[in-house]
């Protein structure tokens, strides 16, 4: 279905921004296929640096970030491994209670469901699911695949299960609704500048591309939206942070935008398709 004529977005805003945080774990003894340094070990060899840069996020990342989000009055979508939230619940806990949205991410982050047969994708959704309601209170509304890689069922199995929208897409700048067999569920594009593009790089970089699209955007003449992405294990350092907390104060200036959960927005969208 093609996206539905949006005009403005709630309250005469101009831009929509959706944050979406990465909150994400790799299973005991594995590490993120990349980090800060340059040169992987050998196979077979346990990357203590690279585990141990990882669980940054459910340390001390997500925390910061939790503060960062509370002192600019923004409320996030937090999409969660739910072993991250098994590892960390008081975290989770934390973020709900503060307003935040908790979607699904899989279970650890090296599960693809790319790879995964109907029947084992089926059962991983719903796991996750019952992990973060169980923690949480809530059951999740949303998800967002690993890698950002669905599977031509992915969006069938989450609207039969009652999920609102589905992140893993890149073939437009606003959400869509989708039509599967088993009901309708919203498209919601991902980031092309994630925080770990600048992994090697500078943290200023961040910042600039998402001024400097916020600035573009903003002349457009039609409703447009942004969604500002980052991830616990990385954005939630200091160096990154800083940025994070200094676009939201540049976004907020001109008083015109509309911060959203993925929640709300899929809300939105549903409710224009439905005239």
């Amino acid at each position: 279905m093609k996206p539905p004529r949006i005009e403005a977005w709630p309250n005469g805003g101009k831009i929509a921004v959706i944050v979406t945080v990465m909150y994400e774990t790799w299973p005991a003894g594995k590490s993120p296929p990349y980090s800060p340094m340059a040169s992987p070990l050998r196979d077979g060899v346990v990357d203590l640096q690279g585990i141990s840069w990882a669980e940054y996020g459910g340390e001390t990342g997500v925390w910061r970030l939790a503060k960062v989000l509370a002192d600019a009055g923004v409320k996030a979508t937090f999409a969660v491994n739910a072993h991250a939230i098994e590892r960390y619940p008081d975290s989770a806990r934390a973020l709900h209670a503060q307003g935040h949205e908790i979607a699904g991410h899989s279970y650890t982050q090296d599960q693809l469901v790319a790879y995964m047969p109907p029947d084992q994708e089926r059962a991983m959704i719903d796991r996750c699911g019952e992990i973060i309601q169980g923690v949480t209170g809530a059951r999740p509304l949303g998800w967002a695949s690993p890698r950002m890689t669905p599977t031509p069922l992915t969006a069938e199995i989450l609207a039969e299960r009652g999920y609102t929208w589905h992140g893993d897409y890149n073939d437009t700048d606003l959400p869509y609704v989708v039509t599967t067999p088993k009901g309708d569920i919203v498209a919601l594009m991902h980031s092309d500048f994630t925080d770990n593009r600048v992994l090697r790089g500078s943290p200023r970089d961040f910042l600039n591309v998402y001024c400097d699209t916020f600035d573009f955007l903003r002349t457009s003449g039609q409703a447009e939206i942004i969604n500002l992405t980052l991830h616990t294990h990385f954005g939630g350092r200091p160096m990154m942070a800083s940025m994070f907390a200094k676009i939201l104060s540049y976004f907020q200036q001109p008083g015109d935008v509309w911060f959203a959960r993925h929640d709300e927005m899929a809300e939105f969208v549903l409710g224009k398709a439905k005239g």
